[in-house]
C-alpha cells in the first residue's frame, strides 16, 4: 500500500483502486477505509485514491492525539493532494468524511474542481439533525421485521439518557438488511475511539466561516442522499446543498448510509456521470 508522510511527520496510506483519472476519496467515521471497498465499481470509471485517515487502516498513530481533530486533518488531505503532485482534483466524501471535505474546500477553494459528497454529514455546516427527524425517517420502516427492535433501540438514543444498542440500530443504514448489509456493517464501524472522539472536538467546526467559503465556491458538486439514510436524512442533505452555489441534489431511492451497496448501478451511474 502506497504511503506519503504528512507535515507533522505522521506516516499516511492510501488504497488505490482501478486506473484513469485519480479521484480522492475520504472515508466517515474515522474508520479503515477499507469499507468504501471500490464504491460499488465507480473504480471502472476513474482511479479511486483512498486515504487511510491518520490512527486508522494503515495509517500510524500520530504522537499528537490533538491531531485527530477534524480541521486539522484538512492539512493530511493537502499533503496527499500534494504528494499526487495534481495541482487540482476531484474529491470524493463519505458520512463524517464530508465534514473534513467542506472545511477543506473552505481552506483551499482552488484545489478543488468537483465535490462529491455522498451521504454527507453536517456538522461542519452547521445543518442540525434532530431526533425527531430520525425517528420520522425511521417510521417508513415499520412494516419490515427487524422494525420493532431497532426501532427501540432508536429511541433509547435519542433521548440521550446513555442507553440503547447502537449496533441494533444497524438495519436503518441500509436499504435492505440482509447478509451483505450486516457484514458491511460491522467492517464499517469504527475501531479507534479517540480519533473518532477527538474527530469533534472543540474547535473542530466552524459552521459561519465554513458556510461563509462554502457560498463563494461555484464549482460542480454533487450531494447524495439515501432515502432511508438516519444518519444523514435527505432533507439535512438538502439544506447542505443549499448552502453551494453549484450543487446538485441527487436522492437515491431506498438506500441507506451506503447507497453503493444498496444499489450500485444506481451509484454508479449517477456518481460517475457527475465526474464526467
Amino acid at each position: 500500500m502506497p504511503t506519503f508522510t504528512a507535515p507533522d511527520g505522521t506516516r499516511l496510506a492510501y488504497r488505490v483502486h482501478g486506473s484513469g483519472d485519480p479521484l480522492v476519496c475520504v472515508p466517515g467515521g474515522p474508520a479503515d477505509s477499507a469499507y468504501l471497498g471500490n464504491l460499488g465499481g465507480l473504480s471502472a470509471h476513474r482511479r479511486l485514491i483512498v486515504l487511510d485517515l491518520r490512527g486508522t487502516g494503515r495509517s500510524a498513530v500520530p504522537e499528537d492525539a490533538s491531531s485527530y481533530r477534524c480541521d486539522r486533518l484538512v492539512e493530511d488531505v493537502e499533503a496527499l493532494r500534494a504528494h499526487l503532485d495534481l495541482d487540482r482534483m476531484d474529491l470524493l466524501a463519505h458520512s463524517a468524511g464530508a465534514n473534513l471535505a467542506a472545511r477543506y474546500v473552505a481552506r483551499y477553494p482552488g484545489r478543488v474542481r468537483r465535490l462529491a459528497l455522498i451521504t454527507p454529514g453536517t456538522r461542519a455546516v452547521g445543518v442540525e439533525i434532530t431526533g425527531e427527524s430520525r425517528r420520522e425517517l425511521a417510521r417508513l420502516r415499520k412494516d419490515e421485521p427487524w422494525f420493532p427492535e431497532a426501532f427501540a433501540a432508536l429511541e433509547a438514543i435519542t433521548e440521550g439518557a446513555g442507553g440503547g444498542d447502537r449496533d441494533a440500530i444497524g438495519p436503518f443504514f441500509h436499504g435492505r438488511w440482509d447478509a451483505a448489509a450486516r457484514r458491511h456493517q460491522a467492517a464499517a464501524r469504527p475501531d479507534n475511539t479517540e480519533a473518532v472522539t477527538l474527530f469533534a472536538a472543540e474547535g473542530a467546526f466552524d459552521p459561519p466561516a465554513t458556510r461563509a467559503a462554502l457560498a463563494t465556491w461555484r464549482n460542480p458538486a454533487l450531494l447524495l442522499a439515501g432515502e432511508f439514510d438516519l444518519n444523514s436524512p435527505p432533507r439535512a442533505v438538502a439544506e447542505f446543498a443549499a448552502l453551494l452555489p453549484g450543487a446538485t441534489l441527487v436522492v437515491q431511492r431506498g438506500a441507506g448510509h451506503y447507497p453503493w451497496l444498496d444499489d450500485a448501478d444506481r451509484f454508479v451511474a449517477t456518481t460517475a456521470a457527475f465526474l464526467t
